[in-house]
Protein backbone atom coordinates (compact mmCIF):
# COMPACT_ATOMS: atom_id res chain seq x y z
CA UNK A 1 0.00 0.00 0.00
CA UNK A 2 1.55 3.57 -0.88
CA UNK A 3 1.75 6.31 1.04
CA UNK A 4 -1.01 8.45 -0.38
CA UNK A 5 -3.16 5.30 -0.45
CA UNK A 6 -2.44 5.16 3.43
CA UNK A 7 -3.14 8.72 4.10
CA UNK A 8 -6.56 8.19 2.03
CA UNK A 9 -7.36 4.89 4.59
CA UNK A 10 -6.58 7.38 7.28
CA UNK A 11 -8.90 10.12 6.25
CA UNK A 12 -11.97 7.91 5.84
CA UNK A 13 -11.47 6.59 9.30
CA UNK A 14 -11.41 10.13 10.59
CA UNK A 15 -14.18 11.02 8.19
CA UNK A 16 -16.38 8.10 9.93
CA UNK A 17 -15.50 8.97 13.26
CA UNK A 18 -16.47 12.54 12.96
CA UNK A 19 -19.96 11.49 11.26
CA UNK A 20 -20.66 9.07 13.82
CA UNK A 21 -19.74 11.88 16.49
CA UNK A 22 -21.84 14.46 14.61
CA UNK A 23 -25.12 12.15 15.20
CA UNK A 24 -24.12 11.41 18.82
CA UNK A 25 -23.62 15.08 19.15
CA UNK A 26 -27.12 15.62 17.65
CA UNK A 27 -28.67 12.68 19.76
CA UNK A 28 -26.53 13.78 22.97
CA UNK A 29 -28.22 17.73 23.01
CA UNK A 30 -31.93 16.15 21.66
CA UNK A 31 -32.17 14.39 24.77
CA UNK A 32 -30.23 17.23 26.71
CA UNK A 33 -27.31 14.24 27.74
CA UNK A 34 -24.36 17.41 28.56
CA UNK A 35 -21.75 15.18 29.21
CA UNK A 36 -22.34 13.44 26.21
CA UNK A 37 -22.94 16.66 24.12
CA UNK A 38 -19.57 18.05 25.38
CA UNK A 39 -17.66 14.73 24.71
CA UNK A 40 -19.06 14.06 21.01
CA UNK A 41 -18.38 17.94 19.98
CA UNK A 42 -15.26 18.42 20.80
CA UNK A 43 -14.16 15.12 19.73
CA UNK A 44 -15.93 15.43 15.84
CA UNK A 45 -14.24 19.27 16.06
CA UNK A 46 -11.15 17.26 16.73
CA UNK A 47 -11.42 15.21 14.02
CA UNK A 48 -11.61 18.32 11.56
CA UNK A 49 -8.02 19.33 12.35
CA UNK A 50 -6.37 15.80 12.54
CA UNK A 51 -8.12 15.61 8.71
CA UNK A 52 -6.38 18.51 7.43
CA UNK A 53 -3.43 17.54 9.36
CA UNK A 54 -3.33 13.83 7.76
CA UNK A 55 -4.07 15.77 4.30
CA UNK A 56 -0.81 17.64 4.29
CA UNK A 57 -1.52 20.88 5.86
CA UNK A 58 1.88 21.44 6.72
CA UNK A 59 3.18 21.38 3.19
CA UNK A 60 1.37 24.35 1.78
CA UNK A 61 1.29 28.18 2.68
CA UNK A 62 -2.55 27.90 2.08
CA UNK A 63 -2.49 24.56 4.31
CA UNK A 64 -0.75 25.92 7.37
CA UNK A 65 -3.41 29.27 7.53
CA UNK A 66 -6.47 26.50 6.85
CA UNK A 67 -5.32 24.57 9.69
CA UNK A 68 -4.65 27.73 12.06
CA UNK A 69 -8.45 28.49 10.81
CA UNK A 70 -9.69 24.84 11.70
CA UNK A 71 -7.86 25.82 15.43
CA UNK A 72 -9.55 28.82 15.91
CA UNK A 73 -13.09 27.04 15.42
CA UNK A 74 -12.03 24.14 17.62
CA UNK A 75 -11.05 26.69 20.65
CA UNK A 76 -15.14 28.54 19.44
CA UNK A 77 -16.80 25.03 19.54
CA UNK A 78 -14.89 24.62 23.04
CA UNK A 79 -16.42 27.99 24.32
CA UNK A 80 -19.79 28.07 22.62
CA UNK A 81 -19.74 24.83 25.45
CA UNK A 82 -20.11 27.49 27.65
CA UNK A 83 -23.87 28.73 29.01
CA UNK A 84 -23.24 31.94 29.79
CA UNK A 85 -23.21 35.10 27.07
CA UNK A 86 -19.27 35.60 28.15
CA UNK A 87 -18.67 32.46 26.56
CA UNK A 88 -20.80 32.75 23.37
CA UNK A 89 -18.86 36.04 22.91
CA UNK A 90 -15.40 34.40 23.57
CA UNK A 91 -16.74 31.45 20.92
CA UNK A 92 -18.06 34.28 18.46
CA UNK A 93 -14.87 35.74 18.56
CA UNK A 94 -12.38 32.73 17.82
CA UNK A 95 -14.59 32.02 14.77
CA UNK A 96 -14.53 35.22 13.64
CA UNK A 97 -10.60 34.79 14.17
CA UNK A 98 -11.18 31.72 11.97
CA UNK A 99 -13.02 33.54 9.18
CA UNK A 100 -10.16 35.30 9.11
CA UNK A 101 -7.87 32.92 8.77
CA UNK A 102 -9.91 31.62 5.62
CA UNK A 103 -9.93 34.45 4.12
CA UNK A 104 -6.49 34.95 4.44
CA UNK A 105 -5.88 31.23 2.96
CA UNK A 106 -8.13 31.63 -0.14
CA UNK A 107 -6.33 34.82 -0.82
CA UNK A 108 -2.78 32.99 -0.37
CA UNK A 109 -4.25 30.51 -2.91
CA UNK A 110 -5.50 33.06 -5.58
CA UNK A 111 -8.66 35.16 -6.52
CA UNK A 112 -10.62 35.23 -9.48
CA UNK A 113 -12.26 38.42 -9.52
CA UNK A 114 -15.06 37.70 -11.84
CA UNK A 115 -15.76 35.26 -9.52
CA UNK A 116 -15.44 37.27 -6.84
CA UNK A 117 -17.80 39.50 -7.68
CA UNK A 118 -20.84 37.27 -9.51
CA UNK A 119 -20.63 35.70 -5.60
CA UNK A 120 -21.12 39.12 -3.85
CA UNK A 121 -24.39 40.05 -4.74
CA UNK A 122 -26.09 37.04 -3.52
CA UNK A 123 -24.52 36.63 -0.37
CA UNK A 124 -24.29 40.64 0.67
CA UNK A 125 -28.44 40.12 0.28
CA UNK A 126 -28.50 37.15 2.15
CA UNK A 127 -26.61 38.95 4.84
CA UNK A 128 -28.93 41.63 4.80
CA UNK A 129 -31.72 39.58 4.80
CA UNK A 130 -30.26 37.98 8.23
CA UNK A 131 -29.03 41.20 9.67
CA UNK A 132 -32.91 42.26 9.57
CA UNK A 133 -33.94 39.12 10.82
CA UNK A 134 -31.52 39.28 13.55
CA UNK A 135 -31.94 43.02 14.73
CA UNK A 136 -35.32 42.61 16.82
CA UNK A 137 -34.06 40.32 18.92
CA UNK A 138 -30.51 41.28 19.27
CA UNK A 139 -29.41 42.93 22.99
CA UNK A 140 -27.53 45.64 22.59
CA UNK A 141 -24.77 44.51 23.37
CA UNK A 142 -24.49 42.00 20.60
CA UNK A 143 -25.18 44.20 17.74
CA UNK A 144 -22.07 45.37 17.21
CA UNK A 145 -20.00 42.17 17.72
CA UNK A 146 -22.72 40.49 15.15
CA UNK A 147 -22.48 42.90 12.83
CA UNK A 148 -19.05 42.40 12.58
CA UNK A 149 -19.77 38.76 12.43
CA UNK A 150 -21.85 38.95 9.18
CA UNK A 151 -19.35 41.25 7.52
CA UNK A 152 -16.28 38.68 7.88
CA UNK A 153 -18.09 35.80 7.43
CA UNK A 154 -19.86 37.40 4.11
CA UNK A 155 -16.63 37.79 2.60
CA UNK A 156 -15.09 34.69 3.82
CA UNK A 157 -17.95 33.05 1.32
CA UNK A 158 -17.37 35.75 -1.45
CA UNK A 159 -13.41 34.89 -1.85
CA UNK A 160 -14.02 31.30 -1.19
CA UNK A 161 -15.69 31.33 -4.52
CA UNK A 162 -13.15 33.69 -5.83
CA UNK A 163 -10.57 30.89 -5.24
CA UNK A 164 -12.85 28.39 -7.15
CA UNK A 165 -12.44 31.02 -9.72
CA UNK A 166 -8.77 30.72 -9.81
CA UNK A 167 -8.81 26.96 -10.42
CA UNK A 168 -9.34 25.66 -6.51
CA UNK A 169 -11.23 22.55 -6.03
CA UNK A 170 -15.60 23.12 -5.51
CA UNK A 171 -14.55 21.74 -1.83
CA UNK A 172 -13.63 25.30 -1.21
CA UNK A 173 -17.06 27.32 -1.82
CA UNK A 174 -18.88 24.05 -0.74
CA UNK A 175 -17.66 24.41 2.50
CA UNK A 176 -17.51 28.07 2.89
CA UNK A 177 -21.25 27.86 2.34
CA UNK A 178 -22.89 25.24 4.12
CA UNK A 179 -20.37 27.41 7.59
CA UNK A 180 -22.37 30.17 6.74
CA UNK A 181 -25.81 28.53 6.46
CA UNK A 182 -24.63 26.51 9.82
CA UNK A 183 -24.23 29.53 11.61
CA UNK A 184 -27.72 30.99 10.80
CA UNK A 185 -28.54 27.79 13.41
CA UNK A 186 -26.35 28.91 16.02
CA UNK A 187 -27.69 32.38 15.62
CA UNK A 188 -31.54 31.13 15.68
CA UNK A 189 -30.85 29.37 19.06
CA UNK A 190 -28.84 32.02 20.82
CA UNK A 191 -31.13 35.09 19.94
CA UNK A 192 -34.54 33.47 18.85
CA UNK A 193 -36.79 30.43 20.09
CA UNK A 194 -37.37 28.37 17.41
CA UNK A 195 -40.07 25.79 17.54
CA UNK A 196 -37.85 23.40 15.81
CA UNK A 197 -34.25 22.46 17.07
CA UNK A 198 -32.25 23.81 14.24
CA UNK A 199 -28.83 22.86 15.06
CA UNK A 200 -30.45 19.10 14.26
CA UNK A 201 -29.45 20.65 10.03
CA UNK A 202 -26.77 22.92 11.17
CA UNK A 203 -24.82 20.84 13.28
CA UNK A 204 -24.21 18.41 10.10
CA UNK A 205 -24.10 21.73 7.59
CA UNK A 206 -20.92 22.54 10.28
CA UNK A 207 -19.20 19.99 9.97
CA UNK A 208 -19.15 18.83 6.68
CA UNK A 209 -18.53 22.37 5.40
CA UNK A 210 -15.23 22.42 7.88
CA UNK A 211 -13.79 18.56 6.90
CA UNK A 212 -14.71 19.56 3.22
CA UNK A 213 -11.98 23.20 4.18
CA UNK A 214 -9.81 20.47 5.46
CA UNK A 215 -10.49 18.57 2.63
CA UNK A 216 -9.30 21.17 0.38
CA UNK A 217 -5.65 21.20 1.59
CA UNK A 218 -5.05 18.45 -0.89
CA UNK A 219 -5.43 20.10 -3.91
CA UNK A 220 -2.70 22.84 -2.99
CA UNK A 221 0.62 23.76 -3.51
CA UNK A 222 1.41 26.96 -2.78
Amino acid sequence: MTRTADLCFANRLMIGAMAIACILLVFFQLTDFRTGTIASKLFASTMFVAIALQSGAFRSKYGRTILVALIFSWFGDLFLLGTTQKYFLAGLASFLLGHIAYVVAFSVRGLNARWSASALLPVTLTSILVSVWLAPHLPDSMVIPVRAYTFVISLMVVTAFGAKGAGGPFFIPMGATLFYFSDLSVAAGQFLEPAFPNYVWGLPFYYTGQLLLALSVLHSKN
